[in-house]
């Protein structure tokens, strides 16, 4: 069962799943627009900050690899 954790002192809120934390990233397109994008990952990326699961969305797992992604809820 995913869950929030508190990280360290700082009690920083973020998603974990199997062992897979959740991150965020704003990168600018060639357009010039700013652009969120979520990714899991087991080791601190080089960039991009831990976050919590965001709004419409839920978290399916890719059957043959058991790597979380993120999918839009049917709310």
């Amino acid at each position: 069962m995913p869950y929030l954790r508190l990280a360290g002192k700082k009690k920083e809120e973020y998603y974990e799943k199997n062992g897979y934390r959740l991150y965020m990233k704003e990168v600018k397109l060639k357009s010039g627009k700013v652009q969120t994008i979520y990714f899991f990952s087991r080791k601190k990326p080089k960039s991009g900050k831990r976050c919590v699961l965001p709004d419409g969305y839920k978290v399916a797992i890719n059957k043959r690899s058991g790597m979380p992604y993120l999918k839009r809820s049917n709310k």
